[in-house]
C-alpha cells in the first residue's frame, strides 16, 4: 500500500530546504509514495524543476502566521500518511497540533542550529513541544546536540541524515558552462555563494580580503539578499577593487567550475549545500570553523580545510596556501570525498528507510 506524503514549505525560491523537498518529492519511489507539496505561496525557481505527478498545494498565504489555519484544513481534509515540514518557523507552530490527527505521521526536519538561528522569543516558545513530533530530522551532529542541549528534544526522537548533492543535476548544468567574462586569467578567481545577510558572513570575508590586496586574486560574491546594498558600500570604503558582486545566479556551477578556491564566511549554517556542491564541481574549500556540519563534510587538506574567519590575517594566509599549493586542483579527489558519503542515491535510501518505517 502506497503512502501518501505531503511536503511542507513557504515557497520554492532557490535555497537549501527547496532544494532538498524538491529531490525527495521526485525521487521518492512511486511504487511507495504519493508525493504532493504545500506551499504558502506558489512560487519560486523550482517549481520548473518538478516531475509532473507532484500535486502542488497552494494555500495563497503570504505570512506563515497565518498560515497555520489553512495548513490545518488540508491535513484535515487529505488525511496524509506522513506530513514532511522543512521550514524552521512553521515546524515550531504545527509542533502543538500534531496531537489533533493520529493517523497521520508528522516529521520536522530543521535547517539551521536552531539556537543560533531562531532568535525570536515568540518563536522558541514553541519548541517546547517539538517531542510531539514523530521524528525530527538533523542534519549535522551540531544540530542535533542543540535540539537535545538547549531545547529538551529526546535524542531517541531525532535521526541525522546529511543533506544530499544531485550529481547528475550538477554535471549537466556544468556542460552548459562556459568560463565567465569576469573570471581574469591573469588572477585566482576565488568564489562565494550564499545570501547577502549577516549569517552568511559576508562582512567578515571583506574584511579578510583587506590584507590580501596586493595579491593577484579575484573575489566574486555570488547572491542577493537584504545586506547588499551594506556590503557594497562596505567594499568601496574597503577599496577592495578586486571583489565583484555578481547577484543570484540561476546557473552557479558555471563559477565553481572555473574557480580555483570556494570559501564558506557563514557564521553558522545547518549543513551547507552550497559546500557540497562546490565539493561536486571538484573545487577544493577554505570554510569557517562555524557550527553546522563543515567537519562532517570537509576531510582536511583532502577537499578542503576549516580556519576561524575572525582571525583575519590567519584565514588570509590559509586562503593564499590553498590557492598555491598544487596537490588542491586534484578535482578527481575532491569530487570523490563528497559524491561516495552524500550523493542523492545514498541519502534518498536513509530518507526512504525513515519514511517507510515510520
Amino acid at each position: 500500500m502506497k503512502k501518501s506524503i505531503i511536503f511542507i514549505l513557504p515557497d520554492l525560491e532557490a535555497g537549501g530546504a527547496e532544494r532538498i523537498v524538491t529531490t525527495l518529492a521526485n525521487n521518492l519511489p512511486r511504487e511507495r509514495y504519493i508525493p504532493s507539496i504545500l506551499l504558502l505561496r506558489k512560487e519560486g525557481a523550482y517549481l520548473d524543476l518538478l516531475q509532473p505527478d507532484v500535486e502542488i498545494i497552494d494555500i495563497a498565504t503570504e505570512r506563515i502566521r497565518h498560515s497555520l489555519k489553512p495548513i490545518l484544513l488540508e491535513i484535515k481534509r487529505r488525511k496524509p500518511d506522513i506530513v514532511f515540514t522543512g521550514f524552521g518557523e512553521v515546524n515550531a507552530y504545527l509542533a502543538l497540533f500534531t496531537k489533533l490527527f493520529p493517523y497521520t505521521k508528522f516529521v520536522a526536519r530543521e535547517t539551521n542550529v536552531v539556537s543560533k538561528h531562531v532568535t525570536r522569543r515568540e518563536i522558541r516558545f514553541f519548541y517546547k513541544f517539538y517531542n510531539a513530533y514523530d521524528r525530527i530530522i538533523a542534519q549535522s551532529n551540531d544540530m542535533q546536540q542543540d535540539l537535545i542541549k538547549n531545547f529538551g528534544v529526546k535524542k531517541k526522537k531525532i535521526i541525522k541524515i546529511n543533506n544530499p548533492v544531485d550529481v547528475s543535476f550538477i554535471e549537466e548544468k556544468l556542460k552548459e558552462s562556459v568560463r565567465p567574462a569576469a573570471f581574469s586569467v591573469q588572477y585566482k578567481n576565488v568564489v562565494a555563494i550564499g545570501n547577502l545577510s549577516a549569517r552568511k558572513g559576508f562582512d567578515n570575508l571583506l574584511k579578510v580580503f583587506t590584507r590580501l590586496k596586493d595579491q593577484n586574486i579575484l573575489l566574486h560574491i555570488l547572491g542577493d539578499g537584504k545586506d547588499k546594498e551594506i556590503l557594497i558600500r562596505m567594499k568601496e570604503m574597503l577599496g577592495l577593487d578586486h571583489v565583484i558582486f555578481h547577484g543570484k545566479k540561476s546557473n552557479p556551477y558555471q563559477y565553481l567550475k572555473y574557480a580555483d578556491l570556494f570559501i564558506l564566511s557563514s557564521r553558522y549554517e545547518g549543513f551547507p549545500n552550497v559546500l557540497l556542491e562546490a565539493g561536486t564541481c571538484g573545487v577544493y574549500s577554505v570554510a569557517n570553523d562555524c557550527p553546522g556540519g563543515i567537519d562532517e563534510i570537509i576531510k582536511d587538506q583532502v577537499n578542503g580545510e576549516i580556519a576561524p574567519i575572525e582571525n583575519y590575517d590567519a584565514f588570509a594566509d590559509s586562503i593564499l596556501r590553498a590557492l598555491n599549493n598544487n596537490k588542491n586542483n586534484n578535482k578527481e579527489l575532491i569530487k570523490e570525498t563528497i559524491n561516495s558519503r552524500f550523493s542523492k542515491e545514498i541519502i534518498l535510501q536513509q530518507y526512504d528507510h525513515l519514511l517507510w518505517n515510520l
